[in-house]
């Protein structure tokens, strides 16, 4: 195999990689991969990283405008770059750490991470197909040519191609339709009514957003459950920490796997962090409907679940209440006492159907979620729905790994909160692979998070 050396770009760019060879490559350049690269870079581990567009390009590109994270600050934890400042000064140096950074915020935290990791980069050179040759070598064709590496780590993250319904096509060509990751604020829809479809957390803030605008919204609910952001005197992530929620392993969940394709609680963090109560924005004016089932003639039809729907998020919430509860008891926290939520409104009868006619609906914003796409990795390793098989990242490849999935191993692994300790975990085993010892110095890539692992 010829191989050639090549000097990576800081900066934009589309040097020639026809030839180039590293022992690792990263692809994608966001938060899981800048993780990736930091980790790679402390076991002393040559790699490239490249980035289809810029670093922060979906933070900054798919977000709306009142977009804020719904975890803590505190939760930013990116390896040897918290929010705040590590004892040896490492840090973001951020001073809010119960507060919610907003989408400039989270941008602003990625570039100084960016510029904190310094990672050998490519940035605007996309990966359009990753296969294996005879030799076990890994051949990257990407749009600056074609190069190789011994390891490669697919860092995109598990969110690729918004899902859009059939019936979406037959709606009349004059209502206006977007996914949630091009909405941006109501002045970007055109005047009129807005049919929000989806309840989990993009839908449920998109609605509340819009709804605080003034803006009509038609919100149709799916089964997203919610968590109150506040109980007892604590942000409800402060206590889950506590109980070790977000340290508890995919292997020990009660779903097992099968939480990976759970809906995200629904919760905001704006102005502050508040609970999002479907109940209250319909009291206040905002129409539920059911699950959307169809649309005919110019008239959409829903299931008669609207209050299923509802109760059922109530009871996941108070069920989290339940458990913070006897946690307060069983350590004898002295906790502020609350009274349980009072639903403040409710369906009188589940509505089944709305004539478009009957309304002054201009737009749809379609937030029902995203399916992953990893159709340009050509090596046997996917499910029969396109899913990667893996164990904590680590595929029946040698050599290919996956990180930044949900629930990739923990609840924060597609987060900011515990993609790091996947990206240490990766690194020690690729470190591992190529026969190398720990590059030692200060806090050596061997402090790994054994998890149940």
């Amino acid at each position: 195999m010829t191989t050639a050396s090549v000097t990576p770009l800081r900066g934009t760019g589309n040097g020639d990689l026809d030839g180039a060879h590293r022992p690792v490559i990263v692809v994608g350049g966001g938060q899981a991969g800048l993780s990736m690269s930091r980790c790679l870079q402390r076991a002393g581990v040559d790699h490239l990283v490249l980035e289809r567009d810029e670093i922060g390009h979906s933070w900054k590109t798919y977000r709306w405008e009142t977009f804020c994270l719904v975890t803590p600050n505190w939760q930013c934890t990116l390896p040897d770059f918290p929010y705040g400042r590590d004892a040896h000064g490492n840090g973001f140096g951020g001073t809010d750490p119960h507060g919610f950074m907003v989408r400039s915020q989270i941008i602003d935290y990625l570039e100084a991470y960016r510029a904190f990791v310094d990672p050998p980069l490519y940035e605007g050179v996309g990966v359009n197909r990753v296969s294996r040759d005879d030799h076990g070598t890994y051949v990257l064709e990407t749009t600056a040519g074609t190069c190789t590496a011994d390891q490669v780590v697919v860092a995109t993250g598990g969110y690729h191609t918004p899902i859009t319904p059939p019936m979406s096509e037959p709606l009349p060509s004059s209502i206006t339709q977007v996914q949630s990751q091009h909405y941006k604020d109501g002045s970007g829809l055109p005047p009129g009514e807005v049919l929000v479809v989806g309840s989990g957390q993009s839908g449920a803030q998109i609605a509340e957003d819009l709804h605080l605008e003034g803006r009509q919204v038609h919100l149709v609910v799916g089964n997203a459950p919610r968590v109150a952001r506040f109980y007892r005197g604590r942000d409800v992530t402060d206590w889950l920490d506590d109980l070790g929620y977000y340290r508890m392993p995919v292997t020990e969940h009660p779903r097992r796997e099968a939480v990976r394709a759970q809906a995200n609680h629904y919760v905001t963090g704006r102005d502050g962090g508040r609970d999002i109560d479907l109940r209250a924005h319909a009291r206040d004016g905002m129409k539920l409907y059911g699950l959307m089932t169809d649309h005919r003639d110019g008239t959409l039809h829903f299931n008669p679940d609207l209050t299923e729907s509802l109760d059922h998020a109530d009871e996941v919430s108070e069920s989290i209440k339940d458990t913070i509860d006897k946690h307060i008891a069983a350590q004898q926290i002295d906790a502020p006492s609350e009274d349980r939520y009072a639903p403040v409104w409710s369906s009188e009868q589940d509505p089944t159907e709305l004539r478009l006619a009957d309304t002054n609906i201009t737009s749809v914003v379609w937030c029902i979620g995203f399916r992953q796409d990893f159709s340009w990795i050509d090596v046997p390793v996917f499910s029969g729905r396109g899913a990667p098989g893996h164990s904590r990242g680590v595929t029946s490849a040698p050599g290919l790994y996956f990180l930044g999935l949900p629930w990739q191993w923990t609840w924060g692994s597609g987060r900011f909160s515990g993609v790091g300790d996947d990206a240490r975990y990766l690194a020690e085993r690729i470190r591992s692979q190529r026969g190398l010892t720990s590059s030692g110095g200060r806090g050596d890539v061997c402090n790994v998070l054994a998890l149940g692992s």
